[in-house]
């Protein structure tokens, strides 16, 4: 085995030009030449990659991780050349300078350039089947988490829903009820009730079928109140057990009345163009009576 390759006093590598002259780089592409290597076959030889001889050779240490990584490849390649390191370390940055690269990597890491880390994009990460998976099983914890609240409040909804009251089917078959609709609401206060927003309303009645009907101009036996307008007016009739009995606009001119469990709650929009009469007999509303509509009770 020859001995290393030292600086004769001309100042030159194993003859090569003056050591002054030439940066480290350009010393150590010298000293591999002069040993008549390919640096492919310098790179196989110390199994390091290619690139980062290269990158060394041609004074590109910005390539390189740091100035620690520098000194040790070229310390590596003089050993390998049999050639002194020290004249080519001076001109290498010492230990204590900047780092040229973040991150500690190995001497045999595959050698990646700037532009091929700077094309590891987001959208590379995301099509990984490793972080899909992950994505996946955490979108999974997050609605299993909130799946009780999520049904608790479809629950709540459901239940608010069957409470609420409905309007029933109209009723066709009995007689006088024909074409009318069944609310289940109860009655509305006084100072609601406007000639604008009355809708005609009925309930149903109990055993209706039984109630016998009275010729034209007479008063039915089981009506113990019955109206009489002279114009568009509402009225409302809850017997005791707190079924509606009668709840219509009753038009100009028609008569209706009404009948049930006493005492009978009567609420009467418009009561200016109502007739009242219980029992048989007239009633007056002067004293029931407050922003045009009345109420009283028939006992």
């Amino acid at each position: 085995m020859s001995d290393p390759m030292t600086v004769d006093q001309a100042g030159t590598v194993g003859g090569i030009e003056p050591v002054a002259s030439l940066t480290a780089g350009a010393m150590l592409r010298k000293a591999r030449m002069a040993a008549g290597l390919h640096v492919a076959a310098l790179a196989v030889s110390m199994k390091v990659p290619v690139k980062k001889l290269e990158a060394l050779e041609s004074d590109q240490l910005d390539l390189l991780p740091d100035a620690v990584f520098v000194r040790a490849l070229a310390s590596s390649v003089c050993r390998t050349l049999k050639i002194d390191p020290i004249p080519i370390l001076a001109k290498l940055p010492k230990n204590s300078a900047v780092n040229l690269s973040v991150g500690n990597r190995d001497i045999n890491e595959p050698f990646q350039s700037t532009g091929t880390m700077s094309g590891f994009s987001l959208s590379a990460i995301l099509a990984s089947p490793v972080v899909l998976v992950v994505l996946g099983l955490l979108m999974a914890a997050i609605v299993l988490f909130f799946l009780p609240d999520i049904q608790k409040t479809l629950d709540t909804i459901g239940a608010q829903t069957q409470a609420s009251p409905a309007l029933m089917p109209p009723i066709g078959d009995s007689p006088g009820l024909a074409g009318t609709a069944v609310s289940m609401q109860p009655s509305s206060p006084a100072s609601a009730i406007t000639q604008e927003s009355v809708t005609t309303l009925t309930t149903t009645v109990p055993q209706a079928a039984s109630i016998p009907l009275a010729a034209p101009g007479e008063v039915n036996p089981a009506e113990f109140v019955v109206f009489k307008a002279h114009g568009s007016a509402w009225v409302q009739v809850v017997d005791a057990k707190g079924t509606v009995q009668l709840s219509k606009t009753l038009a100009n001119g028609e008569t209706m009345g009404a009948g049930g469990s006493l005492p009978l709650t009567v609420v009467i929009g418009r009561a200016d163009v109502t007739d009242v009469e219980v029992r048989g007999k007239a009633f007056s509303l002067a004293s029931s009576v407050k922003d045009n509509v009345a109420r009283f009770e028939v006992k």
